[in-house]
This record gives C-alpha cells, sequence and structure tokens, in this order.
C-alpha cells in the first residue's frame, strides 16, 4: 500500500489513521454493510485529545477517501475547516464510546438487514453456530429509546457496553469497537456474519441443535488462546488491504 504524503497540519500517525478509516468504509461498503449515507465509522486522532475523524456527510461509503474525512471534537463540531457536512446527531453514539473506553480508538455501527433483525429478537444473538460462539458472553445489550439524538443515553449506552467488543442495539443495529482499524473491522464482519447465519438458521424452521453453556464458555476460552492475536489481525487486515488496492486503490488519496 503506497501512501500519499500528509497535508502539511496532518501529522503522519494521523494520515495512517484517515487511510485506514477511509479503507474502512469502503470495505463495509464491499460487504454490503452500509446504509446508505447513514451510520458512521469513527476513529480517534493519534496524539490529539478529543478529536475524531468521521466520514462527510451525504457521501456513499464507497466514495470515501482518506483527504475526504472530517476531523471533529467531541460533540462533532468540525475543528479543520472541511466545506463538508458533518451529522453530529451520528456522533452520539460514537462519542459516549470514545470516551469512555481507551481501547475503543476505533467504533464502527450498521444498520445491516441482519443485525437489525437479530436486534429485534428476545434472546439477541443465539450460540448457534462457531461464528457466533466468538462473541458468547461477550455481547451488551442496550434497549431501544428511540433515535439517539438525546445526549443523556450516552450514559446508558457505555454502561450496556461495558467492557465487550460488540454492542447490539435492541430494534436499531449493531456497534463494534477496538484498539485498531484491524480488530475492530474484524468484530464487525464477523458479528455481522453471525447475525446472517442467524437469519439463515432461523428462516429453515426446522428444530436447532442447541450449544451447551459448557461448550460455549469452552470456544470463548479456545478464541482467546489461538486466534485472533495482533498477528493474526495483521494478516487479515493485509488482506483486506489488498482487496482494495486490486478493486480501488483511491480510497488512500
Amino acid at each position: 500500500m503506497t501512501l500519499q504524503v500528509p497535508h502539511a497540519d496532518q501529522s503522519a500517525a494521523e494520515w495512517q489513521t484517515r487511510v485506514e478509516l477511509a479503507a474502512c468504509y469502503r470495505l463495509a461498503a464491499h460487504f454490503r454493510m452500509t446504509d446508505l449515507i447513514y451510520t458512521h465509522i469513527t476513529a480517534r486522532v493519534p496524539g490529539a485529545e478529543g478529536q475524531f475523524l468521521i466520514n462527510p456527510y451525504g457521501f456513499r461509503w464507497e466514495e470515501i477517501t482518506a483527504s475526504s474525512l472530517v476531523k471533529i471534537d467531541v460533540d462533532g463540531n468540525k475543528i479543520d475547516g472541511s466545506a463538508a457536512r458533518v451529522n453530529p446527531a451520528g456522533f452520539t453514539i460514537h462519542s459516549a464510546v470514545h470516551a469512555a473506553r481507551h481501547d475503543a480508538a476505533w467504533v464502527m455501527h450498521t444498520h445491516t438487514r441482519a443485525g437489525v433483525a437479530v436486534s429485534a429478537l428476545e434472546e439477541g444473538l443465539l450460540p448457534l453456530n462457531q461464528i457466533a460462539l466468538q462473541f458468547y458472553g461477550r455481547v451488551g445489550y442496550h434497549d431501544f429509546e428511540g433515535i439517539a439524538l438525546d445526549p443523556s443515553e450516552r450514559s446508558r449506552i457505555v454502561a450496556d457496553l461495558g467492557d465487550f467488543p460488540a454492542l447490539v442495539l435492541r430494534n436499531h443495529g449493531l456497534i463494534g469497537v477496538g484498539r485498531s482499524a484491524a480488530e475492530m473491522f474484524n468484530t464487525m464482519f464477523y458479528l455481522n456474519a453471525a447475525c446472517e447465519i442467524q437469519v439463515a438458521t432461523l428462516s429453515m424452521g426446522r428444530p436447532l441443535v442447541a450449544v451447551p453453556d459448557a461448550i460455549g464458555r469452552r470456544v470463548t476460552e479456545q478464541f482467546d488462546q489461538m486466534a485472533f492475536d495482533d498477528g493474526d489481525l495483521l494478516l487479515e487486515w493485509a488482506a483486506h488491504l489488498r482487496l482494495l488496492d486490486r478493486i480501488d486503490p483511491s480510497y488512500q488519496h
């Protein structure tokens, strides 16, 4: 991946974050995890307290580039002089998570068909398969309070997320967080996949094979022991970037 030289007012670390955030938007579009111009993926600007990057409001996710991303403060106000619009209301959820979780440098919120469908089930995400078991006991749930415009809801979202990597917003959608673009995107990719598999499984109308709690706990331990350490995540992320570079490398500009 060849990176542009950062703008004069941007550090190399910020430019790298911009490129990776633009890649997340492009990948989400490729894997059909978008909601037209709505919902967001945000990243904390390295070394800049209370500063974040967000998509320019009105752009489809496959249009996002590193330079088009907008720098905002904790309240969603523009601080970089960009001519693009931002959606401060859409940052309500993200600002809460970023502020409360030091490890949540990256936050992704989606309204995918499968994610919203599972969010509307009383049982939420069911332990029906190996992918879903990656999240066994590691998904929070937040009850629907209406469109997330009320700043007072932030504290309740944070409390329901707790230390989990993912949150199901009931009757609404999904949230995934991570220390890096690679970690966050991995969380959301497989959380959404688990929801898609669940929708497909339940649609067959056949008796389900339940996974015992003891097995569910064992699988989460196995994931801890073997699976997605930083090295694996970097390999996976590099594969994603090769895909984008093959399809359209313009996200880097």
